[in-house]
């Protein structure tokens, strides 16, 4: 058994309930609250812009130059391929770049920014791997699976989400993660294991967190 079929296995639950979110699934039928969607994809630019700090992290932490040269084509990646759909949709919904610029995180996406960077910053290669895998993993799944839904692809509002996620560019990114995280947990013992795995199931909960964020455009207590 690969160590991705593993820990899969035991983040199972968390990960069907990703899934079968809500947020995602109205994404699939095009009856999402814009309001909602907007203040995800300002919450999402948030994140981004933390996120592929990690794979800055995850050069530094490679040994290998194959790995060095991946992880910064994925970080350059993030900052083009990924930014573009957000800036693409900020025009679209009327966010300025202004707002953009200006916008705080919520709790939820300082809470699981400031998780990875904390396991980045000191976990080895392969805790770097179980910290960033569920987002491009289950982004990747979930786009496929909405991209099976009748005219989810060609929404006027949610189609260019679906065809990212589902893309051929974004599946081979996430392919490419699986791949080195079950490299990286080669030989590794039973204590090591289960720490990664702790760190995935973390990540998955994570992801969760966010998409119960942005459907009900959580932020701090108290604030409009």
């Amino acid at each position: 058994m690969k160590f991705t079929d593993r820990i899969l296995e035991k983040a199972l639950p968390i990960w069907r309930r990703n899934h079968n979110h809500p947020f995602v699934r109205e994404i699939g039928n095009g009856t999402l609250d814009e309001d909602k969607f907007r203040f995800y994809m300002v919450q999402d630019y948030l994140y981004l812009i933390q996120y592929v700090k990690i794979f800055a992290i995850a050069v530094v932490k490679a040994d290998e130059l194959k790995h060095m040269e991946k992880f910064a084509k994925i970080l350059e990646g993030h900052l083009h391929f990924e930014m573009e759909l957000h800036r693409s949709y900020a025009a679209r919904f009327g966010i300025t770049n202004e707002e953009l610029e200006s916008a705080k995180p919520a709790p939820t996406v300082l809470a699981y920014t400031h998780y990875m960077l904390h396991v980045a910053q000191n976990g080895t290669l392969a805790e770097v791997m179980a910290a960033v895998l569920p987002c491009a993993w289950s982004y990747w799944e979930i786009g496929k699976e909405l991209n099976e839904i009748p005219g989810a692809a060609e929404h006027p509002k949610y189609g260019d989400w679906v065809k990212t996620y589902s893309s051929k560019e974004f599946g081979e990114m996430a392919t490419w993660c699986m791949e080195l995280m079950n490299e990286q947990a080669s030989g590794k013992s039973e204590k090591e294991w289960e720490k990664l795995e702790e760190i995935f199931i973390h990540t998955t909960k994570f992801e969760y967190m966010f998409w119960d964020m942005a459907y009900g455009k959580q932020m701090w207590p108290g604030d409009e």
